[in-house]
């Protein structure tokens, strides 16, 4: 009798298989798949029982591919990307809906002015929820998330929206004949971004004056610049609708570049190669 141990092989095994030698980790391949990590070891292991060999070497505090699971790894992508495709092109049909999950600044100043751009695109309903912590807060119905980092997630869809640089910004009427702008109030923002501490340790320039406002968004920080109440520490990408109608200037010809910046991410199972494609064109190439 043919041996039929490789037939019928689930598919969610196999998939566990794949995210985690990709992501390097049962955690990681979890948080990807929104599995558990047992649940993801668990279908791992029970792969392994219907292959006859082990495609894991378990260590302490992370997992190796085996000789065997190093060979079988580029025929199950091969695999599931042929598999993604072809019912994506038999079978798939334009989503009309999308959700993104973004920050009330990010939201504000960088997809608004885009969004026209972004609705032509991609088509359809846009549903945009606010995410003030970080993305573990998002929905798990989301179908894309912004997030500010380093872009080091396990994600298989991920862009940088643009290049972080910061400079000090403020209101042209704050500015008075023969005032310096280092005398002026300072608004502080909490957040991932670099701070007037920071700003002063890069430019050689003291640390104060102590900043007498300190908002818990971008957003609100610069509304409160544009009314004249100081100067922000601002994202010159984020703030290019500001500086080009004057509502804000740079007053330091300084300029602190960062290695973080918001990332578009996405789950390849959640958007169509198209969508994605169509979203990065969009949020993620240059002026609107």
């Amino acid at each position: 009798m043919a041996d039929r141990s490789f037939d019928n092989l689930p598919l969610e095994w196999v998939r566990a298989f794949e995210a985690a030698a990709r992501c390097g980790s049962f955690t990681g391949a979890a948080g990807e798949t929104g599995l558990t990590q047992s649940a993801i070891s668990q279908r791992i292991g029970h792969l392994e029982r219907r292959l006859g060999t082990r495609l894991f070497v378990r260590q302490a505090r992370s997992i190796a591919l085996t000789v065997e699971g190093e060979a079988w790894l580029p025929h199950v992508r091969t695999a599931l990307e042929s598999l993604r495709e072809s019912s994506e092109a038999l079978f798939g049909v334009a989503r009309d809906r999308l959700t993104i999950s973004a920050s009330t600044s990010v939201i504000d100043l960088w997809i608004a002015p885009r969004l026209d751009r972004l609705r032509a695109a991609t088509g359809g309903q846009i549903t945009f929820r606010t995410m003030v912590l970080s993305a573990e807060t998002a929905h798990d119905d989301d179908t894309v998330r912004i997030r500010y980092g380093a872009g080091d997630w396990p994600h298989a869809l991920k862009v940088p929206l643009y290049s972080e640089v910061m400079a000090p910004l403020a209101a042209p009427g704050l500015l008075s004949a023969g005032t310096s702008w280092h005398d002026l109030p300072r608004i502080a923002v909490s957040g991932p971004r670099p701070g007037w501490t920071d700003w002063a340790a890069r430019t050689g320039t003291p640390t104060t004056p102590v900043p007498s406002l300190r908002f818990d968004t971008f957003s609100s920080a610069l509304a409160a610049a544009r009314a004249g109440q100081g100067v922000v520490l601002g994202s010159l990408p984020l703030c290019q609708a500001d500086l080009q109608s004057g509502l804000l200037v740079q007053v330091s010809e300084d300029r602190l570049a960062h290695h973080e910046t918001y990332w578009l991410l996405a789950a390849k199972e959640r958007i169509s190669r198209s969508q994605w494609g169509a979203l990065c064109d969009s949020l993620a190439s240059g002026p609107a």
